[in-house]
């Protein structure tokens, strides 16, 4: 027998840990006897554990935690703030450390997606925030399901469709939780159903809620696999009765057997079919499928930080990619010449150009298109070199095409704004190769508590 089968751990088994690093799935890393990693939810950096396996692979371990031996600095005290359902939930993997020791696990993640694309040379600044990291969060969804005969709603247990009561989360306003348990008792006390993923049958999926932090408007929108919704006056006259903050009451109909929250068509129970809100000084109005940032105030620095990247000095013609409803690039039209917004969502772009009237911007032009498709856009922008381009576009990133369109057209500074640090990593490597300079990477944390970063860098063109 080789030394390896000799020291391997068993499922079951009850082991001690030393932890030497946390990845960015908040998992702690060790080493057992036998060489091979071991993935400890929970525990950080520094750290001995016990723990007990509960996963056995060719190359890993994975193990519970069931306590510490020995804590590391960055831990929060037991009776800090906490929702509990955290365990369960999976959301906040940070949610047991100091805020302060996130942040530079963070910005030595975004350090560690360059090095490993080998751009090691590359200056990643430390995590810009604003300091807040509760109740942030201004858009939530949740699943619907019953329990004990009772309507419930939350959020799915991790990597699982179990339904967990929304039990007052610490990302989202308080004023949520009370909204969900308001639509939870009315549905339980007029009996109406709930869907059913196995079955396709039941009428009510989701609960979908979005805030304008600013304006204080509220949309709520019931999720239904039909086209109706049972006493729907008595739960809108209970509703704005009990939360005078509500604008928007909406059905959306998603009667396909699908994950997708959303289906495609809306019917307005009350007040107006989108809120506003004000944001970088401009006001916006939103749609229940159009792109807004989650983190209110994390977006104003963002965007302040863009604008500083995009160095604009009011003659330059500004192209925002995946603009959405506007808002990255209607926050420095001011500073532009002209600004030409490119989304394919077709109700996105009639709000953004609805927020351009709105804040009195004649310098605007949306239109509706593929901004990843290099021959939609080019054939979008016509005879027009833009002189600045803001990317900033979805988790999988940019496309090799795209990239080269850009550097075929000159364009000579790039303002990348990106959700995930891999990514941004692996594009950059394409924009050297097409001749751009990676600029300071600066990462913000729009998403505290959560693994999620975004990132912002500037490429210029030699």
């Amino acid at each position: 027998m080789s030394d390896m089968q000799h020291n391997a751990w068993r499922k079951g088994e009850y082991v001690e840990v030393a932890i030497e690093e946390i990845n960015n799935l908040g998992s702690g890393v060790g080493h057992a006897p036998d060489g091979r990693v071991v993935f400890i939810r929970g525990a950080l950096t520094g750290e001995r554990v016990r723990a007990t396996v509960i996963k056995v692979a060719s190359s890993f371990y994975v193990a519970r935690l069931e306590g510490v031996i020995t804590p590391s600095p960055y831990r929060l005290p037991d009776d800090a703030p906490d929702c509990g359902t955290g365990e369960s939930c999976g959301g906040c993997i940070y949610r047991h450390i100091t805020y302060e020791h996130e942040l530079e696990l963070k910005q030595n993640y975004v350090k560690n997606a360059f090095c490993k694309v080998g751009l090691s040379d590359v200056v990643v600044d430390p995590v810009r925030s604003t300091g807040v990291y509760a109740g942030y969060r201004n858009k939530a969804q949740y699943p619907v399901g019953k329990l004990g005969g009772k309507v419930i709603a939350g959020f799915y247990a991790t990597k699982s469709h179990t339904i967990l009561p929304a039990s007052g989360c610490l990302l989202q306003p308080p004023i949520f939780s009370d909204i969900v348990r308001t639509i939870c008792d009315f549905c339980t006390e007029q009996n109406i159903s709930v869907y059913d993923e196995q079955s396709g049958k039941g009428l009510l999926r989701h609960i979908y809620l979005r805030h304008g932090q600013v304006s204080g408007e509220i949309m709520v929108c019931l999720v239904v696999n039909g086209d109706a919704f049972p006493k729907a006056d008595a739960l809108v006259a209970k509703l704005t009765a009990d939360f005078p903050a509500i604008a928007s009451i909406l059905l959306n109909h998603n009667t396909k057997n699908t994950n997708v929250v959303l289906g495609e068509y809306y019917t307005t129970l009350y007040g107006r079919s989108y809120i506003e809100d004000v944001l970088c000084g401009k006001r916006f109005r939103i749609a229940p499928d159009a792109f807004y940032q989650v983190n209110h105030d994390g977006a104003e620095l963002l965007y302040s930080i863009a604008a500083e990247r995009a160095e604009l000095t009011g003659s330059e013609t500004l192209l925002d990619l995946y603009c959405g409803i506007g808002t990255i690039g209607m926050s420095m039209a001011g500073r532009a010449g002209k600004l030409i917004g490119v989304e394919i969502v077709p109700t996105a772009v009639e709000c953004a150009k609805l927020n351009a009237a709105l804040n009195g911007l004649e310098n605007t032009d949306f239109r509706c298109a593929d901004a990843g498709d290099p021959d939609t856009l080019l054939s979008c922008l016509g005879d027009t070199t833009p002189d600045v381009v803001i990317l900033d576009p979805p988790r999988k990133g940019s496309t090799n095409e795209l990239i080269d369109a850009l550097s075929d057209r000159g364009i000579s500074r790039v303002v990348y704004i990106s959700c995930d640090p891999d990514t941004l990593a692996r594009d950059c490597v394409r924009f050297r190769e097409n001749g751009y300079e990676i600029g300071v990477v600066t990462p913000v944390d729009m998403f505290p508590r959560t693994g999620h970063v975004e990132t912002i860098v500037c490429l210029y063109k030699q």
